[in-house]
């Protein structure tokens, strides 16, 4: 299927969404390593283990040092009675069931230690008495208590359950806000100045942007300038644009030139599973926001949280909405927030509640929309500042030749173009690498390696050189760049245009031109070939729609009138358009129908009737690119002209089966 670039024929295109790079020629602030979440176990065993460790060694310690501590032998009572009878016993202890018996000196010179005897249940206090009056000893009774060891033995099971719930309850009140308790707690990250390094400086094309925004920073860092004549500082701005166009870069700029505590978060951090949750991460967000005031809050996609009360299905509790009313009252509720500025982005700013809108919550909406020339120019001299360029490079020319093109995309081309050059072994990024990335930006990669038949490369060659035939015949069309048979993304071929300067509104005229160029890819086939193939389905697709807009929403038809047919039912968690209320009578629909078909039918026959005209000149196209695959606009002209290419030594056989069907006409 021929697909072309939705930046040259669609009118009524979506959006592109490019990939969201980051900016190539600037180092990344450098983050501190983080750790894994969950529980560490190593981290947690291994201090208890060496505080457990200390605390038996010195117990140990004090015991084997200990001044008192003497050397004892525990004995049987048989042999404590030998010792008593024999007069080696000096004096007995007696502290609860343990008797101690001190030896006599000549005793304890033989190598004897003193003696420890467990008390049986016998001895009674006759017997006490009957060895101090018969052995002559002295006797001593001590009340006893527990052992230091007996008591660590009872008391070290509850330290460690103790311990243990200490440790699971700081779990869960959580770390770094990572606990169960802590999922009402808000996942703001604070950008300090050493932590970014991207001032306004690195962000071109959104001058007007630039300076709200820097009146903002000005607000914050003197007060009383603007306050001094009665004015209050705005409490919240609005960043709106396309995908791509760096409303989030415009942030990081500001955290990086405010000089006070910028908090970032994304409006999918709010929602989680627990009911309840979104509203109290909205106050803690602004709680930390007051005890840091003066202070910025970033909130990224705030569509995610932000969208219409009340669309909801089924008629449930809906967590999105008491997010957005908790956001709404700390935005302008009954608390103030003073020196506390809230900016968010969004590309989605017609399902945003109207509530959000209103002045006094947001009351700047600033538009960063796709840059125009100037701003181009501006964002490739940002991105190639840190890239060797050769000195043939005009960077005007190529801002002229980026129509449409987003600061994502322009980026990503400068990052395409570098790495091209390097793959060539270049010492500096040259004109040819600029234009190759911009055609694979626009176009899609070049799949050389696809096998494709000559009856198909025959086709796709007449098809694209109907839509350049046209396009140079018709004087209100957009003049034709570059035109390729070589297979790209998904299509077979892909035909360009770059408009002469840039458009922000589109007559008639210049619709009814945009759809002859669509349908001229399927003339030539039907012309040529007398067939027709299903690589004009994309165009068709494009064109029908191109009418139907041009019918029923712009009033281009001279039968119905100015007036518009079809509102909208805009279901807002199902997606847009899911609907459409039929507002008119059959009798309408009939004749829109009719007026949609005849306005496709009218630009097929005229185009049909042009290259019929000029069907010489649709060969010659149509031959030069079988012979050389691609051609630009100043060899497209030559050929218009009816001068001959110089012969491409690259492809002469693709050319040779073309030629023997030259003549082959209706």
């Amino acid at each position: 299927m021929i697909q072309k670039n939705n930046e040259q024929f669609g009118l009524m295109k979506m959006d592109p969404q490019p990939p969201n790079r980051p900016d190539n020629n600037r180092r990344p602030p450098r983050q501190p390593l983080r750790q894994p979440e969950g529980p560490q176990w190593s981290r947690v065993i291994r201090p208890l283990l060496i505080w457990i460790g200390l605390i038996v060694l010195a117990l140990v310690l004090s015991q084997q040092f200990s001044p008192t501590r003497v050397k004892e032998t525990l004995v049987t009572y048989d042999v404590f009675m030998s010792y008593l009878q024999a007069g080696k016993v000096e004096s007995i202890v007696v502290e609860d069931t343990i008797l101690r018996g001190k030896l006599t000196q000549d005793a304890v010179e033989k190598g004897t230690a003193d003696i420890r005897l467990v008390l049986p249940p016998r001895i009674s206090a006759e017997t006490f008495e009957t060895w101090r009056r018969d052995y002559k000893v002295q006797l001593q009774f001590k009340e006893g208590g527990p052992s230091i060891w007996s008591s660590l033995v009872y008391i070290l099971p509850w330290i460690l359950f103790i311990g243990i719930w200490i440790y699971f309850m700081r779990r869960m009140q959580g770390a770094n806000n990572k606990g169960i308790f802590a999922f009402g707690k808000s996942k703001a990250r604070m950008w300090t100045e050493n932590q970014t390094r991207i001032t306004f400086a690195d962000v071109a094309g959104a001058d007007e942007a630039k300076q709200e925004l820097q009146e903002i920073i000005e607000f914050l860092r003197e007060p009383e300038k603007f306050q001094r004549l009665g004015g209050k500082i705005p409490k919240g701005a609005l960043l709106l644009g396309p995908p791509g166009t760096g409303k989030t870069l415009l942030a990081k700029a500001v955290a990086g030139e405010a000089g006070v505590p910028f908090f970032s978060m994304s409006g999918a951090d709010f929602v989680e599973m627990f009911v309840g949750v979104g509203a109290s991460r909205v106050r803690d967000l602004f709680d930390q926001g007051k005890r840091n005031a003066p202070c910025i809050i970033f909130i990224d996609e705030l569509d995610a949280v932000g969208r219409h009360r009340g669309a909801g299905l089924g008629g449930g509790h809906d967590e999105r909405e008491q997010t957005l009313n908790q956001l709404l009252v700390e935005m302008d509720g009954f608390d103030s927030n003073e020196g506390v500025i809230l900016i968010a982005a969004t590309n989605r700013p017609d399902v945003l509640d109207s509530a959000l809108l209103r002045p006094g919550r947001f009351d700047r909406q600033i538009v960063v929309d796709r840059p125009d020339v100037r701003g181009r120019e501006g964002i490739l001299k940002v991105h190639t500042k840190k890239i060797p360029m050769s000195k043939h490079v005009n960077l005007n020319i190529l801002a002229k030749g980026t129509p449409g093109f987003s600061g994502a995309d322009l980026a990503n081309m400068v990052n395409e173009a570098a790495l091209l050059a390097a793959r060539k072994n270049k010492e500096s990024v040259e004109a040819v690498d600029f234009e190759e990335a911009k055609d694979k930006v626009m176009m899609g990669i070049e799949r050389k390696s696809l096998l494709i038949s000559d009856d198909e490369k025959r086709s796709t060659a007449y098809h694209e050189a109907g839509h350049v035939l046209v396009g140079k015949l018709t004087p209100e069309s957009d003049p034709v760049h570059k035109v390729t048979i070589i297979p790209r993304g998904r299509a077979l071929g892909a035909t360009t245009t770059l408009p002469l300067d840039e458009k922000h509104n589109y007559s008639r005229t210049y619709c009814l031109a945009m759809m002859r160029q669509l349908l001229g890819g399927r003339a030539a086939e039907k012309l040529i070939l007398n067939e027709m193939t299903t690589g004009a389905g994309d165009d068709i697709k494009r064109v029908t729609e191109l009418a139907r807009k041009m019918v029923c929403e712009w009033g281009m038809s001279e039968k119905l009138g100015p007036l518009t047919f079809g509102e909208k039912q805009e279901e807002i968690f199902l997606g847009r358009e899911i609907a459409q209320h039929r507002d008119y009578s059959e009798e309408t629909a009939r004749l829109i129908d009719k007026e949609i078909r005849q306005l496709v039918e009218t630009a097929a026959a005229d185009v049909e009737a042009m290259l019929k005209k000029h069907i010489d000149l649709l060969h010659a196209i149509a031959l030069a690119l079988l012979e050389r695959e691609m051609l630009d606009g100043e060899e497209i002209e030559k050929i218009m002209q009816g001068k001959k290419l110089p012969r491409s030594k690259k492809n002469n056989a693709a050319a040779k089966p073309a030629r023997r069907k030259k003549s082959v006409k209706e």
